[in-house]
């Protein structure tokens, strides 16, 4: 994090930005994006798994893709909320739904599939803690320092494709309390999981902590497990160079799990 004021909120009216929906078989994936994110993070691989067949929704979370002050009048209860919304809209049209996120979208598809009758559940880059250790004190920094910027990382543009790479600059210094709210709560929802679980992790991710997928893996109940480590790529890794690896073992964990997409 850094007090870097420089950064500009992106063009959230770009397509590329927009939430999505694509129709396909009778299996449906909620695709969630993380803090600060935005829906174009997960858009190259629905794309994909719509064309194996699966009916695909990528959503937006309430306070992003707008502006940092939409953002700050949002809370978890606003995001966790918004996805049990979209998974709802999700099961009109599918017999059966499978949760996945990025980052804290991970964490909301864990709690979702802890919440009962999810086929399967994907989590991306998905924390149980953080590096940053002052996570827990943004409450108190946000009486000096408003906004929290990301630090600028000149190596992130050659790692991610520009096309799809959307989200906020930073954030309110107190939404830093709603995102350590997300890891209490799906800390303690690992244990009520019993779906299909493929955890997917980058050993070169610089944002959540290390023990990330081991924590998840071990904390399930589900009888079956599956962990794809990734190797130099960034949290962000939906869009990185191992977005067609990912998505190619995203679609082969569904097909043996939950059925292929369209028959």
């Amino acid at each position: 994090m850094s007090g870097n004021k420089t950064h500009k909120i992106p063009d959230f009216s770009a397509k590329e930005a927009q939430p999505f929906f694509l129709q396909g078989g009778d299996t449906g994936v909620l695709l969630i994006h993380g803090f600060t994110g935005c829906v174009s993070h997960w858009r190259p691989i629905g794309e994909r798994l719509h064309a194996a067949g699966y009916t695909v929704r990528g959503i937006c979370l309430p306070g992003h893709g707008e502006s940092l002050e939409a953002m700050a009048k949002t809370t978890w209860k606003d995001w966790l909320g918004g996805a049990r919304k979209e998974l709802a809209e999700l099961r009109k049209s599918c017999s059966q739904v499978v949760t996945a996120g990025l980052s804290m979208g991970g964490d909301i598809a864990l709690i979702l599939a802890s919440e009962g009758d999810v086929a399967a559940c994907i989590p991306v880059s998905a924390p149980t803690a953080v590096k940053n250790k002052m996570l827990p004190f943004t409450g108190l920094v946000s009486l000096v320092t408003p906004t929290i910027w990301w630090r600028s990382d000149p190596t992130r543009a050659t790692m991610v494709d520009k096309t799809y790479d959307y989200g906020y600059p930073g954030f309110p210094a107190r939404k830093g309390m709603d995102m350590y709210k997300m890891l209490k709560l799906v800390n303690a929802a690992l244990p009520n999981i019993t779906c299909p679980v493929l955890v997917v992790q980058s050993h070169a991710d610089e944002t959540i902590a290390p023990e990330s997928a081991d924590t998840i893996m071990k904390g399930v109940s589900s009888s079956h497990q599956e962990v794809l480590w990734l190797e130099e790529v960034p949290h962000v890794c939906t869009i990185s160079k191992e977005m067609e690896h990912i998505a190619q073992r995203m679609i082969q964990f569904l097909q043996a799990q939950v059925g292929a997409g369209t028959p």
